[in-house]
């Protein structure tokens, strides 16, 4: 494949992908909008005279041109949505949609997203321009140092720092009242000041798939020391010493990817180079601003980091066609660094026209043009920022001696740039500090405060024989308080399948708490027992306290559904042993049945009547078989529901498995009910025998009841064999009663009038072993 690359910018980070791209045997011309001095003289590479701003004019010049692939530099054309235009008329574009380019263009949605996707950030707080009030007495109140930022996209300069509580007022006044970054100010994000080291992490993405570059540092301030005025980065290094293969894991694991998932299932994925900015607190990296496209002056020396190997257009390419994990991206080893050289005055008022003379460059530098434009055969200064030195070696020194020979072989009048790049790097203390058991990733007060949460949901299940207060070694059950004679304990345990999967990847935790407690607490009822008691377990890499809060929510539901008690459970946060965003599941349940009354009994015979208790839903079984159906189709979690549009497709899946104790319990205890079968996984055919003598089998009639539309999208959706479905899902009938056949429609009555879910008489036991299902084709019909 011939690609034709229009990429757009005029800096220095363009000319670095620029000088990267020609090198690419599947590259024939690359097309720089609007370019500067230094993108034309590149191999296949000439400037292009149009508006970057102008997306209709561009899409024109590209369908003309037979170009192929886009990539944008900048981050406004992004936000503004170059994207849509140009994948309107079929041409990729290496850079995300403009839903997906708020994550730059909003820092207050930014911040949203990173609370809701749980994270690692600051602390912080939004406010509109009429809260100024408010935002002054949060400011008052807050008990700690703040950065203000913008909320839109100010040209880098929308971020204070203040030194003080009055610096922090004024801020607020200058941004929400005097508008000093004029619509970008609107509202405004209060953070917790962080502290310790920065770093910047580039990761490509095809929406699915993210590859980190090596961590680099840059230089914001003017001046050596890093003093003086804010910059667009004076230089920057890679890999930066303080990313340690243990912190780029922990922030792939805690941060990239949570960023790519979260972003695909809030439904805006991101294709594109995700560049983050992370503060290397004492509690681990922390998020502190996204950006959605290269970094500047990161990408400069990053791109003398990639390998001769590493084929960048065919890299942004494959992002671009969401199949990033088909090439590789190798790197080299050794340090590249970048240092900026600026005109007089910047980042003040500066002059420009100034002639630049390059001399004799090391072999290992290359100079990457920012601020430069060609006239009449001259390379003059024609911004701020005006070029970028750039060196590669295998050591931090050598590639700084380098990099300071070719600044000076750089002349023009004004020459400014920092003496003292990597300084950081070079200064690096070998002191190290004691560990922590949080910095091992275990959280012992994110614990303590998921107890203190729980405390009233668990409080909530309070019955005859259990205070229900957590806190202790173990948990306390008083059976005599139940006023049972001749009680036998029943205990069951289980989870919830690969359901979890979807409450995961769907977002919806609410529920699949009380689906924990149903799986156990209705193989406790097919005995005949009464629930009294439940405990949970609780697995995950990192404990996420809201999110846990929820299941536990749901758990304390579920038993006060099925009347019994939640007593204790346990929580473990353990690094390594469970991917970063997931969590797992267990459930133990206790019941107490009259000895007499133990379920099945031994009378059940041939003509015995089969009831069909109705369900809700799914259960909690056979999703490893719906996710693979969901996988032939083009739907996500967050798409409305087939067969319910009122709701999305993750909350339909993850309606709660119905607890049937208390429609149920009392017929069985009334002595009604011969036998009981759950019907979970294995459906029909597995499940009743299991009840059943062993001479016995029955027969069931699947035209007694309507096939739900959940299990009939998934039939037609997957080609699902209607025997295939009666082994796999309950199909719509989540408890098979046995009753004798002479009390069945009085029985049946009974329980209508107990409980909401609908009862069927379904078919009957019969001396031919095993399940035959009667009437299964009318699941076919529509």
């Amino acid at each position: 494949m011939s690609l034709k690359i229009l990429l757009l910018g005029a800096g220095g980070r363009e000319h670095a992908l620029t000088w990267k791209l020609a090198q690419s045997p599947l590259v024939e011309h690359i097309y720089v909008c609007p370019g500067n001095g230094g993108t034309n003289q590149e191999a296949k590479t000439s400037n292009l005279n149009i508006s970057s701003n102008d997306f209709p004019q561009l899409v024109d010049f590209s369908v003309k041109s037979g170009v192929n692939l886009v990539v944008p530099g900048p981050e406004q054309p992004l936000v503004d949505g170059v994207e849509t235009y140009f994948r309107k008329v079929g041409i990729p574009v290496f850079g995300p949609s403009p839903l997906a380019a708020r994550m730059e263009g909003s820092k207050a949605f930014s911040k949203d997203f990173m609370a809701r996707h749980s994270i690692p950030t600051a602390k912080y707080r939004v406010f509109q321009s009429s809260q100024i009030d408010d935002a002054i007495f949060y400011v008052k109140t807050c008990a700690h140092p703040v950065v203000l930022k913008a909320d839109g996209l100010a040209a880098g300069k929308g971020v204070l720092i203040p030194q003080s509580e009055e610096d922090a007022i004024a801020g607020l006044r200058d941004i929400l009242v005097a508008n000093v970054f004029g619509t970008a100010g609107n509202q405004v994000v209060i953070e917790e000041q962080l502290f310790g080291p920065e770093i910047s992490v580039l990761a490509f993405s095809d929406g699915y798939t993210v590859v980190p570059l090596p961590a680099a540092q840059d230089h914001k301030r003017i001046g050596e020391g890093d003093i003086g005025l804010n910059t667009g980065g004076m230089g920057a290094y890679a890999p930066a010493p303080v990313a340690s293969p243990a912190i780029m894991k922990q922030i792939m694991e805690e941060s990239l990817r949570p960023t790519i998932d979260g972003m695909r299932r809030d439904g805006f994925p991101f294709v594109g180079m995700l560049f983050a900015g992370f503060m290397l607190t004492e509690n681990g990296p922390k998020v502190l601003e996204y950006n959605v496209r290269f970094g500047d002056p990161e990408t400069e020396a990053l791109m003398l980091l990639l390998d001769q190997k590493a084929d960048l257009a065919a890299i942004l390419l494959a992002c671009a066609e969401h199949r990033l994990d088909s090439v590789p991206i190798p790197i080299r080893t050794g340090v590249a660094v970048a240092v900026i050289l600026a005109s007089a005055g910047y980042p003040g008022s500066y002059a420009k026209g100034k002639r630049i003379q390059i001399g004799d460059i090391p072999t290992d530098a290359v100079v990457f043009h920012a601020g430069t434009e060609e006239k009449s055969g001259e390379i003059l200064t024609a911004g701020g920022r005006v070029l970028a030195a750039t060196a590669y070696a295998q050591t931090l020194p050598e590639a700084l001696k380098i990099v300071y020979q070719a600044v000076d072989q750089i002349s023009f009048e004004g020459k400014t740039y920092r003496r003292d790049i990597a300084h950081r790097a070079l200064n690096i203390s070998n002191s190290t500090k004691g560990l922590t058991y949080e910095q091992a990733g275990v959280s012992v007060d994110a614990g303590n405060s998921l107890v203190e949460a729980i405390k009233p949901f668990v409080r909530s299940t309070r019955r005859v024989g259990a205070d229900a207060e957590i806190g202790g070694f173990g948990g306390v059950f008083d059976l005599a308080a139940c006023g049972y004679k001749d009680p036998v304990l029943v205990s069951g345990t289980d989870g919830v399948g690969t359901k979890l999967r979807v409450a995961v990847d769907a977002g919806v935790h609410d529920t699949v708490g009380i689906d924990l407690v149903a799986m156990s607490v209705n193989d406790l009822l097919v005995q005949g027992a009464e629930p009294l008691y439940f405990l949970d377990y609780y697995g995950c890499s990192k404990l996420d306290v809201p999110i846990a809060s929820q299941v536990i929510k749901g758990i304390a539901e579920g038993c006060r559904r099925a009347n019994c008690a939640l007593i204790g459970g346990e929580t473990a946060e353990m690094p390594g042993m469970y991917q970063p965003g997931d969590y797992d599941l267990a459930g133990f349940a206790v019941g107490a049945v009259e000895r007499a009354n133990i379920l099945p009994s031994n009378d059940i015979r041939a003509g015995d009547i089969l009831l069909g208790v109705a369900s809700s839903g799914l259960h909690s079984n056979g999703f490893s078989l719906v996710r693979k159906i969901l996988e032939t189709s083009n739907l996500m979690y967050s798409s409305p529901c087939p067969w319910n549009p009122t709701v999305n497709l993750g909350q339909a899946l993850m309606e709660p498995t119905a607890i049937y104790i208390k429609q149920i319990l009392p017929t069985a205890q009334a002595g009604l009910i011969k036998g009981m079968s759950h019907i979970t996984g294995g459906g029909f055919i597995e499940n009743i025998p299991r009840v059943l003598p062993k001479e016995l089998g029955c027969s069931i009639d699947a035209s007694t009841w309507e096939l739900p539309p959940v299990f009939r999208f998934l039939m037609m959706q997957g080609g699902v064999e209607p025997l295939e479905m009666a082994r796999t899902f309950n199909n719509g009938i989540g408890m098979v009663l046995i009753v004798d056949g002479e009390s069945a429609d009085s029985v049946a009555e009974m329980l209508r009038k107990a409980g909401d879910a609908a009862i069927y008489k379904i078919g009957q036991v019969t001396n031919e072993v095993g399940v035959k299902m009667e009437n299964i084709h009318v699941w076919n019909l529509v």
